[in-house]
């Protein structure tokens, strides 16, 4: 069962996970999570950045299960009710009637008690560090580590000014070192899509391109046929911001991973879905199944 702890396999086939922080993708880590179950792997300890902290959480709390079914289950709007605006606050939403809901589903265990070994990542603003949550209330830990800046508020323990992990620990591999000596298995939110439409660097001219962004001007190049010019290039505040942190994010994972290699990489291609777009759980969960199977396959588990 996704949502229950396994018992150790006879092989001693234990591993840690290190689970990444990128929106609405770190769903498919409920998948990964469930394939590795299926394959008989102990997963003898979690950690977590962002969204990774929130599915490492819900397993290590045995409630990995409920966590999914109450994804697969709430709807766009559902979704977007639950966000709370962070009116006068140093940030768009407070992220308060969306934790209450969590608590509702999962419970409210406290780190220490899990029965599994759990750090969330996070980073205080204050002194501009990496911070590991091992104790204290789970909701908490959590909290801190999806505040995306701007996004959500910070969160205020112990006189930090924590938010998202994923502005330093993209990829906490780092953090497993809290288990001792195990295999470790990470899972990439910003994987490389199949196809690349280009490199990693492109040489432009510097000429501005036209992004009809007055009404007028759109309005008429949609009366005479030319939205598709219009549009392509338009993006919203909260895309700019996702779209920044993502690109920020994919190159600090890459650096991760060159300095402290995982046994196992299972990649979820950045290109699955919007940072935002957590209703579409049932198809990011199933990407993470088939994204896990191939890697495990290929690696011979």
């Amino acid at each position: 069962m996704a949502g229950s702890t396994t018992s150790h396999s006879d092989d001693g086939a234990s591993i840690v996970l290190a689970l990444g922080g990128g929106g609405a993708r770190g769903l498919a880590q409920i998948g990964v999570i469930e394939v590795l179950q299926a394959r008989g792997l102990y997963i003898e300890a979690v950690a977590g950045t962002s969204c990774g902290a929130l599915v490492g959480g819900a397993f290590a709390a045995g409630k990995l299960a409920e966590l999914r079914d109450w994804m697969l289950a709430t709807k766009r709007n559902a979704m977007l009710r639950l966000l709370d605006p962070g009116l006068g606050r140093p940030a768009m939403f407070t992220g308060n009637r969306l934790l209450r809901t969590l608590r509702e589903v999962i419970g409210e265990p406290r780190i220490e008690d899990l029965p599994i070994d759990f750090t969330a990542v996070a980073v205080d603003l204050l002194r501009q560090r990496e911070v590991w949550l091992r104790h204290g209330d789970l909701w908490d830990a959590l909290r801190a580590s999806f505040a995306i800046p701007g996004i959500f508020t910070p969160l205020s323990i112990g006189g930090m000014q924590l938010v998202d992990g994923g502005l330093l620990a993209p990829l906490p591999i780092t953090a497993t070192r809290m288990a001792g000596p195990h295999r470790v298995i990470a899972v990439d939110i910003h994987g490389q899509p199949p196809v690349r439409a280009d490199a990693p660097v492109r040489v432009v001219e510097a000429v501005r391109e036209d992004a009809g962004s007055g009404p007028i001007e759109r309005w008429i190049k949609q009366r005479f046929g030319e939205a598709d010019a219009v549009e392509a290039h338009r993006y919203g505040l909260m895309e700019v911001m996702t779209r920044s942190l993502e690109t920020m994010q994919e190159r600090i994972a890459r650096v991760q991973l060159a300095l402290e290699p995982p046994e196992l990489l299972i990649n979820i291609p950045r290109d699955a879905c919007e940072f935002y777009e957590f209703w579409r759980a049932a198809e990011l969960i199933e990407i993470g199944r088939v994204q896990a199977e191939k890697a495990l396959d290929a690696a011979g588990y």
